[in-house]
C-alpha cells in the first residue's frame, strides 16, 4: 500500500485543523492516482476532465462532480481486477452508489455512513471512498517503492559571496598575474597539496634523527634568497564544499540577513497581532451584547418548545384513541353493509315471482317422480304376483308327487 496510516489524524473534531484534514487526504489521493497512471489511462483514454487537489473538496458543479466521482471509482475498481461497467450520466445514482459500497464491503473497508452522503460526489465521504479504492488498487498491483540511488558527492567549489565589482577586479588581477609568468615559471609554482604530499613522502623515506638538528644556514643569505624567490611563489587553495569553514561563513551571512529582515517582519507581525487582539475583543463584546439581547427570546423559545412537546405527546395519545375508534367504526360499517345486502336479497326475493315458479317446477318434478315410482311399484307387484303363482304351482306339484309316493 501507499501508506499504512493516514497522513494526518485529528482526534478532536472541533479543533481548528479538523476542517483541513480532507485537503490532506485529497492530496494523498492525487499522489496515488499518479502512481496508478491516472493521466494516461483515465484522463486520455476515457477522455475525462482532469481533477485538481480541491476538486472533491469545494462544491462547484454537483452533477459533473458526482459523474466524475462515479467514473473514477469505477476505474479504480477495474484497476483492482473486477469487472465493473463505467457509469453513464443517465444511470440511477442510488444503484451506482450501492454497487460501489458493496465492493468496499467485499474488501473489508468499513462503511459507517448512509449512501445518500455520496449523492453530491464531494466531501469527506467521497474522498474516503476513493482513497480506499486507490489503496486497494495499489495493493492489487503490488506497488513497492524502489531504493533510491544517491550519486556520490563531488566536491564543487563554492563561489565566494562578494559583490560583482569585486569579482571582476579579482579576475582582472589574476589574468595580469598569470600573464607575467612564462611556461618555465609556471613549473615552479607550488600548491599546498603538492607540498603536503612531498612532506609526507619525505617523512616516510627518511628516519627521524636521534639528535637535535642545528641549522648551518646564514640568516642574511636565507633572507636574500627568500626575497628573490618570493615574487615567483604562488599558493593555490582549493575550496571544498564540505568544509565547515565555508558553511560557517554562509551561516553567518544568512544570520545577518535574517536579523536584517526580521526587524521589518517583526513590526508587521506585532501589528497583525494587535489587530487580531482588537478584533477578538470586539467579537467578544458583540457576542456578549447579542447574548444579552437574545436571552429573553431564547427563554421564550425554550418554553414554547416545552409546550410543543407536551402538545405533541397529547396528540399522540389522542391519535391512538382515534385510531382504535376508527378501527371499531370500520368493523361496524362492514357489518352494516353485510346486513344491508341480506335485507336487499330478501326484499328482492319477496317481490319477485321466482320462488313461486321454483315451487311449481318442484311440484311438477315431484309428480313426475311419483308417477315413475307408481310404475315401478306396479312392476314390482306383478313380479311378486308371478313369483307367488310360480311358488304355488311348484307347491302343488310337490304335494302331488308326495301323495303318489305314499300310495305306492
Amino acid at each position: 500500500m501507499f501508506r499504512d496510516t493516514q497522513k494526518i489524524i485529528v482526534e478532536d473534531e472541533l479543533a481548528p485543523s479538523a476542517s483541513y484534514v480532507i485537503n490532506m487526504r485529497m492530496e494523498d489521493l492525487l499522489e496515488k492516482l499518479k502512481l496508478l497512471n491516472y493521466d494516461a489511462e483515465f484522463v486520455q483514454e476515457l477522455r475525462m476532465k482532469p481533477i485538481n487537489r480541491h476538486y472533491f473538496v469545494i462544491p462547484t458543479n454537483p452533477g459533473e462532480q458526482f459523474y466524475t466521482f462515479t467514473c473514477l471509482a469505477a476505474w479504480l475498481i477495474r484497476k483492482a481486477g473486477k469487472n465493473f461497467e463505467m457509469p453513464q450520466e443517465s444511470d440511477d445514482p442510488n444503484s451506482t452508489i450501492a454497487l460501489i459500497l458493496d465492493f468496499l464491503r467485499e474488501i473489508d473497508v468499513p462503511v459507517e455512513f448512509p449512501p445518500n452522503k455520496l449523492k453530491q460526489g464531494i466531501g469527506e465521504h467521497a474522498v474516503y471512498v476513493l482513497d480506499n479504492l486507490a489503496d486497494n488498487a495499489l495493493k492489487v498491483e503490488k506497488f513497492k517503492w524502489k531504493k533510491v540511488n544517491i550519486p556520490p558527492d563531488e566536491p564543487t567549489p563554492e563561489p565566494d559571496i562578494e559583490d560583482d565589482d569585486a569579482e571582476l577586479i579579482l579576475e582582472k588581477v589574476e589574468e595580469e598575474m598569470m600573464a607575467e609568468y612564462d611556461d618555465d615559471d609556471e613549473q615552479d609554482i607550488l600548491h599546498i597539496d603538492d607540498i603536503t604530499k612531498l612532506y609526507s613522502q619525505h617523512t616516510n623515506e627518511t628516519q627521524k634523527p636521534d639528535n637535535i638538528l642545528e641549522s648551518n644556514t646564514n640568516r642574511d643569505e636565507w633572507q636574500l634568497e627568500l626575497e628573490k624567490v618570493l615574487p615567483r611563489l604562488k599558493v593555490t587553495i582549493k575550496t571544498d564544499s564540505r568544509d565547515w569553514r565555508a558553511h560557517l561563513e554562509q551561516m553567518k551571512q544568512l544570520r545577518t540577513n535574517i536579523a536584517a529582515d526580521l526587524s521589518g517582519t517583526k513590526t508587521n507581525l506585532n501589528k497583525i497581532y494587535t489587530d487580531i487582539g482588537n478584533t477578538l475583543d470586539k467579537i467578544k463584546t458583540r457576542e456578549t451584547y447579542l447574548n444579552k439581547q437574545l436571552e429573553p427570546p431564547l427563554i421564550e423559545y425554550r418554553s414554547l418548545q416545552e409546550e410543543l412537546s407536551k402538545i405533541k405527546e397529547q396528540y399522540r395519545d389522542v391519535s391512538g384513541g382515534v385510531t382504535e375508534r376508527t378501527r371499531v367504526l370500520n368493523k361496524l360499517v362492514e357489518e352494516l353493509e353485510h346486513l344491508k345486502r341480506e335485507m336487499d336479497e330478501r326484499g328482492s326475493s319477496m317481490t319477485d315471482g321466482t320462488p313461486l315458479i321454483n315451487i311449481k317446477k318442484t311440484i311438477t318434478k315431484m309428480k313426475n317422480e311419483i308417477s315413475e315410482m307408481n310404475i315401478r311399484i306396479g312392476v314390482l307387484e306383478y313380479s311378486l304376483m308371478c313369483a307367488r303363482v310360480r311358488d304355488r304351482t311348484q307347491l302343488r306339484e310337490d304335494m302331488n308327487s308326495t301323495n303318489t309316493s305314499v300310495i305306492i
